[in-house]
């Protein structure tokens, strides 16, 4: 009990402190600091509308719920993902690993990457007679990636109850010019009563905070001469949310099933583009549904990303994110395919997402 209670009070002391001046957060603190670790893994939670928190139930929980790790279905297990955003400009990929300490508890590592790579550097284009030489011209990534070390127990509260937690360490870079280091702690629960799973997770608990480092000789004389200010050593923040999920199993037919999932993303930091908005909570829905045929074969639909757009003649209008996913089982191996904002319904480019899990189970 005493994991859950801490957990609940590590978070609402977070939100008290960001309540007591909120004038003051808003002036000085980004709300979206390392929105990369907020893009999520797996193209099946993709295909359903980016949920996962109260059904996740494999390595891809070291991300979603650390809590729900404790259901890892083999004695270890590895996955991998790639998707290509913004005609393929920036590259995001990920890779996590999950194993069995005992009977009760579950360790995995996560590493996620999003980068721009091969920007040209032409700053020394010119030469110094003057002559263009493109062999001057030097290449560098702007590359963001997140670590997470996470732990998951199995507690006897509350008839059972899983539990799990994340250390996240951020690492951003933008060539030699810029970098940070940042830190962060997350928070998981997951209970199933009948065939109705539940799931909470409290992300950036504490605050994630980045602390920034810039190589300002590098660019001085660049920024003087574009009238940009040189930047200077700073700290971000990014500020705690809170998941609530909920997802059921039904049965259709003996060699049919589905499941339906819906989760609740809330932050506190006044309001934003979200469906359900105030002055101190922003709520983010989002839905999905799993058709399965066996547990070989899966479709996936699902719904996310609802945004109030205006136009151009001031009339505002509803937008949505439409996504779609397919999955196929074979023994050891899960292949799973995702394809975001059909038919073009929000303002984001759709992405292709590919990823694949590998079960080792350990001969006895």
């Amino acid at each position: 009990m005493k994991y859950i209670v801490v957990g609940v009070l590590m978070f609402g002391v977070s939100i008290g402190l960001m309540a007591q001046d909120e004038s003051a957060s808003r002036d000085n603190t980004p709300k979206y600091s390392n929105e990369f670790m907020n893009i999520g893994v797996s193209a099946r939670s993709f295909g359903m509308g980016f949920t996962a928190v109260s059904f996740v139930d494999d390595v891809t929980a070291g991300y979603w719920n650390p809590a729900g790790l404790n259901k890892l279905g083999s004695d270890h297990q590895l996955a991998l993902m790639h998707s290509s955003y913004f005609g393929g400009l920036a590259n995001y990929d990920y890779a996590a690993f999950a194993t069995s300490v005992d009977d009760e508890s579950k360790i995995a590592i996560s590493i996620i990457r999003f980068a721009v790579d091969d920007i040209p550097d032409t700053r020394f284009l010119v030469d110094v007679n003057g002559s263009i030489n493109y062999d001057n011209i030097q290449f560098f990534s702007s590359a963001d990636y997140g670590f997470l070390v996470s732990y998951a127990r199995k507690l006897p509260i509350l008839g059972g109850i899983d539990a799990g937690g994340n250390l996240k360490v951020i690492h951003r870079t933008v060539g030699s010019f810029s970098k940070a280091w940042g830190f962060g702690f997350d928070f998981g629960a997951q209970k199933q009563i009948n065939k109705w799973k539940l799931g909470l997770v409290a992300r950036d608990m504490l605050g994630t905070f980045n602390a920034w480092s810039h190589n300002t000789s590098e660019v001085e004389e660049v920024y003087a001469l574009t009238g940009n200010d040189v930047p200077v050593n700073s700290v971000e923040v990014t500020l705690p949310r809170l998941i609530l999920g909920g997802s059921r199993d039904f049965t259709i037919t003996e060699k049919f099933g589905a499941m339906a999932s819906l989760d609740l993303d809330m932050t506190f930091d006044g309001k934003r583009n979200t469906l359900i908005k105030t002055s101190l909570i922003s709520i983010d829905p989002k839905a999905g549904v799993e058709l399965d045929y066996k547990k070989l074969a899966f479709l996936r639909l699902g719904i996310n990303q609802f945004q109030q757009i205006k136009d151009f003649d001031g009339a505002t209008s509803w937008t949505f994110q439409p996504n779609f996913g397919v999955g196929v089982n074979i023994k050891e191996l899960t292949v799973d395919y995702a394809l975001t904002d059909i038919g073009d319904l929000a303002p984001g480019l759709f992405s292709h997402v590919f990823s694949i899990k590998v079960d080792f189970n350990v001969e006895e």
